[in-house]
C-alpha cells in the first residue's frame, strides 16, 4: 500500500538517469520576448537566434545546464536551480534542485507538473500539457536523491517548504513563460500540487490533481475497510484474500525462498529490522496493491484455488504484485523521503485486512518501520487538517480525479461551500492511473473544457459549447504515456 505514495505513483514519474555532468550557467543577459502571435500557436522556432531559449533560461540567477535532449516540435532541458534549505532562513545555505523544461513556446501556457518524487529526465507531457499543447515545468521534490541538501537537515523536509520551492521556480520562469500556468500531479504530486496552491494561492490558473489522497485524521481509517469490503467482486476480492492468507500460513517455506532470493541480490534488512518483517510487510501490501495498480478483469490470472496452489505459484503472485525487493534496505534507501514525510504529516492508512484472523504477526507497520533510526520523526496532525480545511473552504480553479476502484480514492479532497469553479471526477472502474481520458464523455468534455478555459486557450466552440471540448494536441504515444506513473522499478509497484 505505501508504494503508492513513493517514486513512481508517486501521478511518479518515470526516474531518469542523467549521463552528463552539470554545467554552470553562462552570464547570458535575458532577451525580450519576441511579440505574441495573435493565433498562439507559434512554434519555437519562431524565436530568433537571439533570443534563444537556452539563453534565456540559463540567464536567471542560480539556474544551471545538466543537459539538452532533442525532441521533434520542442527543446527539452535537464537542469539545475539553487533553492535555499530552508526558506525561512536563506542564508543558513542552499542546495541543487532538478528541473526539467519541455519548451514549446513562450506564447503558450505552462504547466507545471511534479510527481512528488524523483524526476523523469526524459520528455515526457502530463496530460494537462497534451489537453492545452503547453509547456511543461517538471521538479524533482526536495531530498529526493540527487535533490537533497548535503548533510541533511530533515526537519526542512514539509509540505510548506516543498511548496517554496515550486513557487521560486514559478516566480523565476514566469519572467520568460508569461501565459497562463497550471499545476498538476498524480498521487504525491496531486498532493503536492493542492499544498502548492493551498500556501501560494495567486501563483496558479488552475490545478489538476489526479488521485490524490486526503488523509485528514491519520488515527482514523475506517473509510479504507469499508472500501476493501465492497471492491471488484466478492469472486476477486476471495482470491486475494486466499493468496494473502497462504502466503502468511506458509511463512516457513517462503521465507526460505526469500532468504536465497535476498542472498542473491544483495538484500539486507537494516532498516525494518528482520527478514521476516520484510517479508510480512510485502505481503499485507498485497490487496491493497492488486487494486491499486489492476482491474476487475486481471482477477482471472490470480490462483482460484490457494490452498491448493503450489508454493512457487503463491510467491510469483505476491512478488508479482507487492514485490519482495520493496521493504529491504536497498528497496527502501531512495523512498526514505516519502516514508519521512507519511510519519511526520502526510498521514498514512492502517487497514484491518479481517480475512487474515491472527496470522499478522505485526500488523500494518508503520511508516517509523521503514526510516532509518538515525533520523528523528515527530507526526504533526494538525498539517492535513488545515490543507481539507482550506480545500473544502478556498477552492478555486481546482480539480481532482479519482478511480472507482482505487483504495487511495478511500479517502478523497471533498469542495465545500466556499469551492468555485472547482470539480471532483471518478472514473468509472478506475485505478490508481485515472485520468480524465477515462471519464464518462459528458464529465470528460466538462473536465477538458475547464483545463482549456483555466489556461486561457479555450476554443471559440468550446466556450460555446464545452461539449466540443478536447486536446489541442495530438496524442504522441511517446510523450504521453497513459500510465506513465505506474511504471514497475525491479518488480515493485510505484505510484
Amino acid at each position: 500500500m505505501r508504494k503508492a505514495l513513493r517514486g513512481v505513483l508517486s501521478l511518479a514519474v518515470l526516474i531518469g538517469t542523467v549521463s552528463a555532468t552539470g554545467a554552470s550557467a553562462g552570464a547570458a543577459t535575458a532577451a525580450e520576448p519576441t511579440a505574441k502571435q495573435s493565433s498562439g500557436f507559434t512554434s519555437s522556432s519562431s524565436e530568433s537566434s537571439s533570443e534563444d531559449i537556452k539563453d534565456r533560461v540559463l540567464a536567471i540567477p542560480g539556474m544551471s545546464l545538466i543537459q539538452e535532449k532533442p525532441y521533434p516540435g520542442y527543446r527539452f532541458f535537464v537542469l539545475e536551480y539553487t533553492q535555499p534549505i530552508d526558506h525561512e532562513r536563506p542564508s543558513k545555505g542552499t542546495f541543487q534542485q532538478r528541473i526539467t523544461l519541455l519548451h514549446k513556446d513562450t506564447t503558450r501556457p505552462t504547466v507545471f507538473f511534479t510527481s512528488g518524487y524523483h524526476v523523469s529526465t526524459n520528455p515526457s507531457r502530463s496530460e494537462p500539457t497534451q489537453i492545452i499543447d503547453g509547456n511543461q515545468v517538471s521538479l524533482e521534490y526536495r531530498f529526493f536523491t540527487p535533490s537533497r541538501p548535503e548533510p541533511a537537515d530533515w526537519s526542512k523536509l514539509d509540505i510548506w517548504q516543498a511548496a517554496s520551492d515550486q513557487h521560486r521556480v514559478f516566480k523565476a520562469l514566469k519572467r520568460i513563460y508569461s501565459e497562463n500556468w497550471l499545476t498538476t500531479g498524480g498521487s504525491k504530486g496531486g498532493m503536492t500540487a493542492t499544498y502548492f496552491e493551498r500556501f501560494y494561492p495567486k501563483d496558479m490558473d488552475g490545478v489538476v490533481a489526479y488521485v490524490a489522497p486526503n488523509d485528514v485524521v491519520n488515527k482514523e481509517d475506517s473509510a479504507y475497510d469499508r472500501f476493501f469490503a465492497e471492491v471488484g467482486t466478492e469472486e476477486c476480492r476471495d482470491r486475494l484474500a486466499g493468496v494473502q492468507r497462504e502466503a502468511l500460513v506458509r511463512r516457513e517455506p517462503l521465507e526460505k525462498k526469500y532468504e536465497a532470493y535476498a542472498a542473491g541480490n544483495g538484500y539486507t534488512f537494516e532498516t525494518v529490522g528482520s527478514l521476516d518483517k520484510a517479508y510480512e510487510a510485502v505481503v499485507m501490501d498485497y490487496v491493497w496493491a492488486f487494486w491499486q495498480y489492476s482491474t476487475v478483469a486481471d482477477c482471472e490470472a490470480l490462483p482460484a484455488d490457494a490452498p491448493h496452489a503450489t508454493d512457487e505459484e503463491i510467491w510469483d503472485s505476491v512478488d508479482g504484485i507487492s514485490g519482495f525487493s520493496a521493504y529491504a534496505d536497498q528497496g527502501l534507501e531512495a523512498y526514505t523521503p516519502y516514508y519521512y514525510q507519511a510519519g511526520t504529516q502526510l498521514g498514512s492508512p492502517d487497514i484491518a485486512q479481517p480475512w487474515l484472523g491472527d496470522l499478522s504477526r505485526y500488523g500494518y507497520q508503520p511508516p517509523r518501520s521503514f526510516v532509518p533510526r538515525s533520523i528523528p520523526m515527530r507526526f504533526q496532525p494538525s498539517a492535513m487538517r488545515d490543507v481539507d480545511s482550506w480545500v473544502r473552504n478556498n477552492a478555486r480553479r481546482m480539480m481532482y480525479v479519482y478511480g472507482q476502484n482505487d483504495p487511495w480514492g478511500a479517502e478523497p479532497f471533498r469542495l465545500g461551500k466556499g469551492a468555485r469553479d472547482s470539480y471532483v471526477y471518478t472514473v468509472p472502474g478506475g485505478n490508481h492511473g485515472s485520468k480524465v481520458a477515462g471519464l464518462v464523455t459528458d464529465e470528460k468534455a466538462e473536465a477538458t473544457a475547464a483545463i482549456l478555459r483555466w489556461a486561457g486557450v479555450a476554443p471559440a466552440a468550446v466556450e460555446a459549447d464545452p461539449a466540443k471540448a478536447k486536446p489541442l494536441a495530438k496524442f504522441d504515444a511517446r510523450l504521453d504515456k497513459r500510465d506513465a506513473e505506474l511504471e514497475r522499478d525491479g518488480g515493485t509497484l510505484r505510484p
